[in-house]
């Protein structure tokens, strides 16, 4: 039974088993205390994740049909390579377990940090594979990210998502390539951060479309990649034939373990915490995000890593307890963040300052979108909670 009811937004709980509270606004427990993230994955992730026997007949049976496809060209599929854990481990295993030749495809959308880059290098020179630079116009994306902190929302990483996905998905359209390998995966990231965190469910061109219009420099910005989650969903999969794959679902990955091993493998550094292989990434979930909004992402990142039994409750509200980085390091990046955004400190502290808004305060397909995600989890191609 969901105890929680209208009228008790302030009243402060925290799930009795992962870390996840009530800044999610929407959250719901049960008689136990338990809250409906770790019961959807007691109820549709565990059940539906095959990483034994069953895993490696799905992942063959996917090698197949890549290999298939990709018979008589340069490459069986492409893999988005941000220089994290996550894709990483999944370009190591795409050629060193499934035999593939998957192309690596990078963007860099100007905030790359310098262990992200010195990850990409060694991965490249230690798998022996071909990588693909996307260089996104700085001007464009410096453009776009100053008229999101305008529009005062949490969804900050919404212009750095957009060009990444939009990047790849372009490339794979022009040169025909059918399969793209993703990183995205139940041992790390079963826990879905909350909507109202900055969690948006896609690449909405209505709401850029609105923030811009609204918040922008009163220019055209053409140079921003923006491909509508309706058109890669719908045209690029359904239309064209394009499959996106988990194979990090299909085999055994736990977090330390892939470090450790990408670390003796090839020389890879591991980073603080998830997302710090982007440095404007790292400050809006370091800073940003928990100082203006007081949303942690961290709490769904250590709750991923608790469901799945990597991390103690215990250890995470311990991390959670204090910041990742200290405040010294935490104002260099505030000062590093504002002037190569092009605005002064005092602007940005102004920005920060700014009304607080959401995604419904701007033209959206918020609707559209979420009727689509939920008919995808009743059909079972989404196991993550979604309201």
């Amino acid at each position: 039974m969901n105890t929680r009811k209208n009228g008790e937004a302030s009243c402060y709980r925290i799930c009795t088993h992962c870390i996840m509270d009530t800044s999610d606004p929407n959250i719901r427990f049960d008689d136990q205390g338990r809250c409906d993230y770790c019961n959807n994955f007691d109820a549709n992730i565990q059940p539906n994740w095959n990483i034994g026997s069953v895993g490696e007949v799905q992942l063959q049976r996917v090698t197949d049909a890549m290999r298939k496809s990709g018979n008589g060209k340069d490459f069986d599929c492409i893999i988005g390579l941000s220089g994290g854990l996550d894709s990483s481990y999944a370009a190591y295993v795409t050629k060193e377990k499934m035999g593939l030749r998957p192309l690596l495809f990078h963007v860099d959308a100007g905030w790359n940090t310098d262990q992200a880059v010195g990850n990409i290098e060694k991965l490249v020179d230690g798998l022996g594979l071909d990588l693909y630079t996307d260089v996104v116009n700085w001007e464009a994306v410096k453009r776009m990210q100053v008229a999101f902190l305008r529009a005062g929302i949490p969804d900050q990483d919404l212009v750095q998502d957009a060009a990444f996905f939009s990047g790849l998905y372009k490339f794979a359209r022009k040169y025909k390539i059918k399969h793209i390998i993703t990183g995205s995966n139940f041992s790390t990231e079963c826990c879905r951060e909350p909507e109202e965190w900055g969690g948006y469910l896609g690449i909405d061109k209505t709401l850029f479309g609105d923030i811009w219009a609204k918040c922008g420099d009163g220019q055209p910005n053409n140079d921003f990649p923006l491909v509508d989650i309706l058109v890669y969903k719908l045209w690029y999969q359904k239309v064209l034939g394009m499959k996106v794959h988990h194979p990090l679902n299909l085999v055994p990955y736990v977090k330390k373990d892939a470090e450790d091993e990408l670390e003796r493998r090839f020389g890879w550094q591991r980073f603080q915490h998830k997302h710090h292989e982007s440095r404007f990434t790292r400050f809006y979930e370091d800073y940003w995000l928990p100082r203006r909004f007081g949303y942690e992402k961290r709490r769904a990142h250590f709750s991923s890593l608790i469901m799945t039994g990597q991390m103690s409750r215990d250890q995470a509200l311990d991390r959670i307890s204090r910041p990742e980085m200290d405040e010294h390091f935490l104002k260099q990046e505030f000062e590093y963040v504002a002037h190569k955004l092009g605005l002064s400190v005092d602007e940005l502290q102004q920005l920060f300052d700014s009304p607080k808004k959401t995604y419904r305060d701007y033209k959206n397909k918020r609707d559209l979108i979420g009727l689509g995600a939920n008919f995808m989890r009743k059909l079972g191609l989404e196991k993550r909670y979604f309201r």
